[in-house]
């Protein structure tokens, strides 16, 4: 690497937040591959009591991906991820490797999330299909906040997060335990109304939601009508 892009990286890194568990990377920017990510994955291996990472606004590739779940299969109590925006500029074939390395790092490590956030990634069906096996696992037993907006999902990934939703309550539940999410955001992900009524039963199952944020996804009647009824389900 050049003198002049080790100094801005240098400087990006002395912006790190660090502070009440949480570690965040937010909006510097970094360009991850291969060298550029070592020092990042050094600070989350160090990180002692990491329950919050953040990696907002920056871009990562697939070898950094793999790099960074390798550093979180040790992190057991991580609760939170927010993981938007952060595959700019990556091919859209790359992204589905690069969730799927992180999500199965998460499992691995046996994490009890709250909170994931992978809006802005644009990563259409095959990224929903990248982060099915995460959604179903015990790592989201516990989830309270699912942010997906403006992930590109259409009709296809809407169903299967919703089959993937359901798994999760089916298994859950199985363990006295079941999911209890309370927010759920997807605004323009094109779901129409196909998407919008699968994961209406979804909902319906849960009857824990608060928050539903779903705009721009070309749902009409039907899909509202379905919307409606699984709400009737979600007295909060």
């Amino acid at each position: 690497m050049a003198s002049d892009d080790i100094a801005q990286l240098a400087d990006a890194f002395s912006k790190t937040h660090v502070g009440d568990g949480e570690l965040s990377y937010k909006g510097l920017g970094l360009k991850l591959d291969n060298a550029e990510s070592e020092e990042l994955v050094r600070e989350i291996e160090q990180y002692q009591g990491l329950t919050a990472l953040c990696l907002e606004g920056n871009t990562v590739g697939v070898e950094a991906a793999r790099a960074i779940a390798k550093a979180l299969e040790s992190k057991d109590l991580l609760q939170r991820c927010y993981w938007s925006d952060m595959f700019t500029g990556r091919l859209r074939s790359e992204i589905p490797t690069a969730l799927k390395s992180m999500g199965s790092a998460l499992i691995s490590a046996g994490t009890r999330l709250t909170e994931l956030d992978l809006s802005d990634n644009a990563f259409g069906p095959d990224g929903v299909k990248a982060i099915e096996q995460l959604l179903k696992s015990p790592t989201c037993h516990s989830l309270k906040e699912l942010r997906l907006n403006n992930c590109g999902m259409g009709i296809g990934g809407g169903k299967i997060l919703a089959e993937a939703l359901t798994e999760c309550h089916k298994q859950s539940s199985a363990l006295r335990a079941p999911l209890r999410l309370r927010v759920f955001i997807a605004g323009r992900n094109r779901l129409e109304n196909e998407g919008a009524s699968a994961l209406a039963k979804a909902f319906q199952r849960m009857g824990s939601l608060e928050e539903v944020h779903m705009p721009q996804n070309g749902i009409n009647y039907t899909g509202v009508m379905a919307l409606a009824s699984a709400m009737r389900h979600n007295p909060e």
